[in-house]
């Protein structure tokens, strides 16, 4: 799987948002296709689903649908490309990606609810900057 990712490349620029948007699907799709060899390679099977990481993933793209841009699309888009190329070709651990796409950015920090209700509040915005 990873040699036909290498071969998806992002043109350097698209000619007008309809073209970006495009690629934008392109990219979800062969995102979502590449999800049960991530799977498989780090073994997420007893902490997410493919359904679970397709959400993610869908949501990640969403938090950039108000750019109309389409350089500033095509960048977002190689840096989503690179970082796949990244996590299919096991170039990242499994704890990042659960720390990443699982668990999600704001997870740890909700998870110290009230049983850590003494921390101060430079250590709670210290552990929010190491997920955002």
């Amino acid at each position: 799987m990873a040699f036909s990712l290498r071969s998806v490349k992002v043109p350097p620029n698209s000619a007008n948002l309809a073209e970006a948007r495009t690629r934008v699907f392109d990219f979800f799709r062969s995102a979502c296709r590449s999800l049960p060899t991530v799977m498989d390679i780090y073994n997420l099977d007893d902490v997410a689903t493919v359904s679970q990481l397709r959400s993610t993933i869908a949501s990640e793209i969403r938090k950039n649908s108000h750019v109309t841009n389409p350089k500033v699309i095509d960048m977002l888009l190689f840096k989503g490309m690179e970082e796949l190329n990244n996590i299919v070709e096991h170039a990242k651990q499994r704890h990042h990606i659960i720390g990443q796409y699982v668990v999600g950015h704001q997870g740890l920090v909700q998870d110290l609810g009230t049983k850590d209700q003494g921390i101060s509040n430079f250590l709670k915005n210290f552990y929010k900057s190491n997920y955002s």
